[in-house]
């Protein structure tokens, strides 16, 4: 994962340095809108949970993404239902001839994989929280980085599936690297890179207490992306990019009290196909 990240981040620094002398018709002034739908890919991450009467953290945490199937298309096509998949929004605009500014919103989904074997390091008492929540015997106890399944039945479920939502403002720049003769149709090398909020709605239960929670801003994360635009009219076009980010979480909600929570960092891979539209 850490060797895919590191390609994808150097790759447009080394393109940019082959492409400065191509020229791109995107021009000052212009603004464009885009949505499309992503997949994500995890790496392993250490989740520190704390409060009352416990704090430890589970190391390595195997998760993945939960995109909606394509034999569910009715999902896709439904203009109700059109935020249910994962999907991502953005605006742009051309602040310099092939130089964009955008927002955007990446909704992917995170949900940690139930029952896998985990190392826990920490402390937990019989009774911890506030109001307080009585734990399995079992689990009472001090760790140092010992051997720990993590129960979904009366330990833990965690996910960020309403979802994972990375808020960014990006720059963008733009390389034209083929026009049809009739300059109708193109296709666009993109780099660009970001930083932003994010803002779970996270559905977590630990110690069998939690819910799916409202969302809030739990942290915070830069990114950056490469990929290839195809303009295939005037106004139109689609778009396939790559994504790699890493994101730090420091106020993840658990138990819904405000005495306990979760913190986390999140890297990940992100491949996105977008529809979109100039204007102007």
């Amino acid at each position: 994962m850490k060797h895919l990240i590191f390609l994808l981040l150097l790759s447009p620094c080394c393109f940019n340095l082959k492409a400065q002398k191509t020229n791109s018709s995107l021009k000052k002034g212009q603004f464009y809108f885009s949505w499309g739908y992503n997949r994500s890919t995890y790496a392993n991450s250490d989740i520190h949970f704390e409060g009352p009467g416990y704090d430890f953290t589970l190391a390595n945490v195997v998760a993945k993404d939960f995109p909606t199937p394509i034999s569910e298309i009715k999902t896709y096509l439904n203009p109700s239902l059109l935020s249910i998949p994962q999907f991502n929004f953005h605006v742009g605009y051309f602040f310099k001839d092939n130089w964009a500014l955008s927002i955007g919103w990446d909704h992917m989904k995170y949900v940690m994989v139930n029952d896998q074997l985990s190392s826990i390091t920490g402390s937990i008492s019989g009774q911890v929280s506030s109001p307080a929540i009585t734990v399995n015997p079992n689990y009472a106890g001090t760790y140092q980085n010992q051997a720990f399944t993590i129960n979904s039945k009366d330990f833990l479920t965690f996910e960020h599936t309403d979802g994972f939502n990375y808020a960014s403002v990006e720059i963008e720049n733009y390389h034209t690297i083929w026009s049809s003769k009739k300059k109708n149709s193109k296709l666009d090398w993109v780099n660009g890179f970001g930083a932003g909020l994010v803002v779970p709605r996270s559905d977590v239960r630990l110690f069998t207490v939690g819910a799916n929670h409202f969302w809030n801003v739990a942290g915070a994360g830069a990114s950056i992306k490469t990929g290839l635009r195809w303009q295939f009219s005037k106004k139109v076009y689609f778009e396939g990019i790559a994504k790699a980010g890493s994101t730090n979480l420091w106020k993840i909600q658990t138990t819904g009290r405000a005495v306990d929570k979760a913190s986390q960092v999140i890297s990940y891979l992100e491949g996105y196909g977008a529809l979109g539209v100039y204007i102007k």
